[in-house]
C-alpha cells in the first residue's frame, strides 16, 4: 500500500522532533547540573525519612529518638548532622547545631505540610537549603526541619528523571506533535498546489490533442525534473504519432492505385460467381483505404465547421445507399421529426458517419427486415436494423479500431471507430442499444446549434 507524502512526513517528523527535544533537554539539564543550578545529586529527604522512622515517645509522652541502625549510620557518616522535630503540642527535640534562625521558624509554619528554604537561582549553590516536612511517625504527626542531605538513591534518581520528563519533555512533545499534525497537511497542500494543477492538466489530455505540455510555473523545484521528463515523453509520443499518421496516410494513398487497377482488370473478366466475389473483396479494400484516409482528414480539418442540416444530410446518405440496401435484401426507411434540424460541424465527415452506420447495418442486419434512419431534435441521428443485435458486453468494444464482433467477418473493423472519432470531433457521442425491433440501434448525438454557439 502506497503511503501519502503527508503520512510519510508526519511519521518521519514526530520521532525526529522527539529525539531533538530529548537531546535539547539533556543538554540543558546537563549544563545546569554541572553549573550547580539544578538538582544536585543529593537527597534532601534522606535525613527526614530516617528521623521519621526513629521518632517515638517515652513513657511520659515526650518525643525521643530510637537508636535505629540507619540513624546510627548517618550520625557517623555526617559530622555536621542537625535536625529539629516538633509536634503539634509544642514538644520538640533536636540534634546537632541547629541554626538559631531556624529554631523559631517551624512554629510560624505549622500550617505548611512541606517547604524548601534556602538559596534561589543564581545564589551560591554551596549553601545547603533547609527542608521542612510534616510527616506521620510512631509519635504522631510531627514537623521535621533539617538542612542535612544524603546521597540520592537510584530509585529516587529515576523517579526524579521521570518527573522532569513528564513535567518538561512530555508537554513540549505533545504540543509539537499537535502542531505537526495541524501544520503538515497545510504545508503539503500548499507546496503541492502547483502539482495538483499539473495533474488536472494531465487528466484533460486525450488522444486527439497534440502539442500539449504540462505547465512548470507553480511546480515545486523538487518535482520540476519529473514534469519536464513527462513533457519530453509527450513530445516523443507526438512525434511517434505523427510518423504513424503519415505512414497510414501514405499507405492508404499508395493502396488506392493498385486497388483501382485490380478492380479494372476484374471488371474485364467474363461474368462469373468468382468474379463477383473478387469484385466484392476489392470493394472492401477500397472502402478500407477510404476509411484510413477519412481518419487522416479528420485530424487535418478539425476547424472546417459550418452550419449543417442533418435532415438533408441523412436523406442524401439514404438515397445513395438505398440500391445497396435493397440489393442485400433490406427495406430502407427514412424519418425526420422536423423539416430542418441543424448543427455546427463538418458536413462531409458527418455524412461519412451516417454512411458507415448504414453500411454496418447492411453488413450485420441479417439481410432481412428494415433498416431505419431517423433524425430527431435537437441533433440526433439513429440507424437501426432488425438483426440479432449486439450483446451488452461487446457494445463498448465495437467502436475500437479493427475490432470485429465475429472474427470471421470480412469487414475491416474501422467503420464504427471512424464514427466515434467523428462524434468526438463534433463534441458528441455514439451509443448502441437494443432497437424496438430487437436489432441494434446506433444513436449519433451531436451538439445542437444553440450549444455549439
Amino acid at each position: 500500500m502506497t503511503r501519502s507524502l503527508r503520512s510519510r512526513l508526519l511519521w518521519g517528523l514526530i520521532p525526529l522532533q522527539a529525539a531533538l527535544l530529548a537531546l535539547l533537554l539533556l543538554l540543558v539539564i546537563g549544563t545546569l547540573w554541572q553549573a550547580g543550578f539544578l538538582l544536585a545529586p543529593r537527597d534532601e529527604d534522606h535525613v527526614i525519612d530516617i528521623v521519621q522512622r526513629a521518632v517515638a515517645r517515652d513513657g511520659s509522652g515526650r518525643l525521643v529518638l530510637q537508636p535505629t541502625a540507619e540513624l546510627q549510620r548517618i550520625r557517623s557518616e555526617i559530622p555536621d548532622l542537625w535536625f529539629l522535630v516538633r509536634d503539634s503540642q509544642g514538644g520538640s527535640l533536636s540534634e546537632g547545631a541547629v541554626p538559631p534562625d531556624m529554631t523559631q521558624i517551624g512554629a510560624a509554619l505549622d500550617h505548611i505540610s512541606q517547604a524548601r528554604l534556602g538559596w534561589q537561582l543564581f545564589d551560591d549553590p554551596r549553601k545547603a537549603p533547609v527542608r521542612l516536612k510534616r510527616v506521620d511517625t510512631a509519635a504522631g504527626n510531627v514537623q521535621i526541619l533539617t538542612a542535612t542531605q544524603g546521597e540520592l538513591s537510584g530509585r529516587k534518581a529515576l523517579l526524579a528523571t521521570i518527573l522532569v520528563f513528564l513535567g518538561l519533555a512530555l508537554p513540549g512533545f505533545l504540543l509539537m506533535t499537535l502542531a505537526t499534525f495541524i501544520a503538515t497537511p497545510i504545508v503539503v497542500r500548499r507546496a503541492l498546489a502547483g502539482l495538483s494543477l499539473v495533474a488536472d492538466q494531465a487528466r484533460q489530455i486525450d488522444t486527439h490533442q497534440r502539442g500539449v505540455r504540462l505547465a512548470l510555473t507553480h511546480v515545486p523545484a523538487e518535482i520540476t525534473q519529473l514534469v519536464a521528463t513527462i513533457n519530453d515523453a509527450l513530445s516523443r509520443l507526438d512525434e511517434g504519432y505523427a510518423r504513424h499518421q503519415r505512414f497510414v496516410a501514405d499507405a492508404a494513398h499508395e493502396l488506392r492505385t493498385p486497388i483501382a487497377i485490380l478492380n479494372t482488370r476484374l471488371e474485364a473478366l467474363p461474368p462469373s460467381s468468382e468474379r463477383a466475389r473478387l469484385l466484392e473483396d476489392v470493394a472492401r479494400l477500397a472502402t478500407l483505404a477510404d476509411q484510413l484516409l477519412d481518419i487522416q482528414r479528420l485530424e487535418q480539418n478539425r476547424n472546417s465547421f459550418a452550419l449543417v442540416d442533418l435532415v438533408a444530410l441523412a436523406q442524401r446518405a439514404a438515397a445513395d445507399l438505398a440500391p445497396l440496401a435493397i440489393a442485400a435484401g433490406y427495406e430502407l426507411a427514412f424519418n425526420a421529426e422536423a423539416d430542418r434540424i441543424e448543427c455546427c460541424g463538418d458536413a462531409n465527415a458527418l455524412e461519412r458517419a451516417v454512411i458507415n452506420l448504414v453500411q454496418n447495418a447492411i453488413q450485420h442486419g441479417g439481410r432481412q427486415g428494415t433498416i431505419s434512419i431517423c433524425v430527431t431534435p435537437p441533433a440526433t441521428i439513429e440507424v437501426s436494423d432488425q438483426g440479432t443485435g449486439i450483446p451488452p458486453e461487446h457494445r463498448a468494444l465495437v467502436f475500437e479500431p479493427f475490432y470485429r464482433l465475429h472474427p470471421l467477418n470480412r469487414g475491416a473493423g474501422l467503420g464504427l471507430n471512424l464514427v466515434r472519432e467523428i462524434a468526438h470531433l463534433h463534441g458528441g457521442s455514439i451509443t448502441v442499444f437494443d432497437a424496438p425491433s430487437k436489432g441494434a440501434c446506433f444513436r449519433l448525438s451531436l451538439r445542437p446549434i444553440q450549444a455549439a454557439r
